[in-house]
């Protein structure tokens, strides 16, 4: 009989963090994907490796941060995505699960930019979007600043914390919600890795 249990998916989080606060986040990305069964790869793109490049090479789904800043994310980030373009060309990342994660001073501050640039740029690598798959938070009386996804955003997930707050400034909310995100991406990729394997045994058979 033909084993039908997919193996754990792997999930790489690829971030560029200027001053800590979307590290923070990158880190919420990873503990949701973790405790949601997945094998989780944390890069900082700023000082990514060879190994690394492996990491998101061989990974079923790839989380996108960077902070937004004049309106769009950071040029370190851009950098790490222009050095994709032989693996665009290859399509190395095509059908891999994507989704994305960023924060600014502001509690708009223009992120659904950044976000629709990730999900432009992972479109463009032939990947699957995931959002965020929730409603917006904090948009009723009876609602407060600590709901999940309190900043309203759909593509995926919006942080914001104060301009001169440091790493721990960042709210406790933004964080649970890049922790559903995480868990999210996880559970999406567990059925990618799934639907693979009975594919292939059943066309197989």
């Amino acid at each position: 009989m033909t084993d039908l249990t997919p193996s754990r998916p792997s999930v790489a989080v690829a971030y560029f963090s200027g001053y800590g606060h979307t590290a923070v986040l990158a880190e919420a990305v990873q503990r949701g994907a973790a405790d949601a069964g997945a094998h989780v790869a944390l890069i900082n793109v700023a000082t990514i490796t060879d190994e690394q490049w492996r990491q998101l090479d061989d990974a079923d789904a790839i989380i996108f941060g960077s902070p937004t800043y004049m309106g769009g994310a950071s040029a370190g980030f851009h950098t790490f995505a222009e050095a994709t373009s032989q693996r665009f060309r290859e399509g190395r990342w095509a059908d891999k699960a994507a989704a994305g994660f960023t924060n600014s001073g502001s509690k708009s501050g223009d992120k659904s930019n950044t976000l629709a640039f990730f999900a432009a740029f992972a479109a463009q690598h032939r990947m699957l979007w995931v959002n965020l798959g929730l409603a917006p938070g904090w948009n009723s009386t009876t609602a407060t600043e600590n709901d999940l996804n309190r900043l309203g955003y759909w593509t995926g997930a919006g942080a914001q914390t104060m301009v001169d707050g440091g790493t721990d400034a960042v709210h406790d909310a933004d964080i649970n919600t890049a922790e559903h995100l995480g868990a999210r991406v996880a559970r999406q990729a567990a059925l990618v890795v799934a639907g693979r394997v009975a594919l292939s045994t059943t066309f197989v058979a």
